[in-house]
């Protein structure tokens, strides 16, 4: 039967991986600044788009799908734009913990799936198997230091305020079903102030500043390069910069990484 199948797959993805722990990489940035893309482009460089997702070994979760389920007065205010979305208490930071626990065990998780038109949480989930890199991308990944310390590389997109806001826009618009002068009221109500709040100030705690985004060919190679290092079983010991050679995956002991000026 189907069903069988699929376990039989999850159970011998699980059995592979159950001797490593995955290299976790966390990508952090303002709204619209280029993460999914960055991720995107370091996945297609990597050839894993046209692997089937039962064998790949690099993985993208996004924090979009840890909404945190709404109380009736908490969605009636989100559907008229007056919920604010950006703040660290609209994530279900537990889950997200829990989930990343569970990957570093190597695990099969279940990832929510969070519809943004309604405002809610869907029944139906996303299956990610166990793989050797994930890539763990949204705006306040850097913010709590339980979830922040799990990541072995950490990384910020950082891209122009009016660029973040003008793909804003046409995103909200084109695919959340929203209108310009909604989609603007709620940028400077909530989305500009919380960017400034708690996400700007977690820069500090990437190890590698990707400017511009999935245009930044150039800092996206030198990651790719880094990645296939570990999936190829050995890192190479370079000595450059903000790649300085990792060993290979461990348990990150709680630290801060060192400020780096904007």
């Amino acid at each position: 039967m189907a069903g069988d199948s699929e376990q039989r797959l999850e159970d011998h993805a699980e059995n592979d991986h159950a001797n490593r722990q995955p290299f976790l990489i966390g990508v952090a940035g303002g709204t619209a600044s280029g993460k999914s893309s960055v991720c995107g482009k370091i996945m297609e460089l990597l050839g894993q788009n046209e692997i089937d997702h039962h064998q790949r070994q690099v993985a993208i979760l996004s924090q979009d799908s840890f909404y945190r389920v709404l109380t009736a007065e908490q969605k009636a205010k989100a559907l008229k734009g007056q919920f604010n979305f950006d703040h660290p208490d609209a994530f279900d930071n537990e889950l997200i913990l829990k989930t990343l626990r569970e990957i570093v065990e190597g695990k099969t998780v279940q990832i929510p799936v969070y519809d943004f038109v309604t405002h809610s949480r869907k029944e139906e989930t996303v299956t990610v198997y166990p793989a050797d890199v994930v890539l763990f991308e949204g705006i306040l990944m850097f913010y709590s230091q339980e979830i922040r310390d799990l990541f072995q590389m950490k990384l910020f997109v950082d891209t122009d305020a009016d660029t973040r806001l003008s793909r804003r826009v046409l995103r909200d618009i084109s695919e959340r079903a929203r209108d310009l002068e909604q989609v603007l009221t709620q940028y400077i109500t909530f989305v500009k102030p919380a960017f400034e709040e708690f996400c700007l100030p977690t820069k500090k705690y990437a190890d590698v500043i990707i400017p511009r985004g999935a245009d930044n060919l150039v800092a996206i190679n030198l990651i790719v390069q880094h990645i296939q290092d570990i999936l190829n079983g050995g890192l190479t010991k370079r000595q450059n910069g903000c790649l300085n050679g990792y060993s290979t995956p461990r348990k990150r002991q709680p630290s801060e990484s060192s400020s780096r000026p904007h």
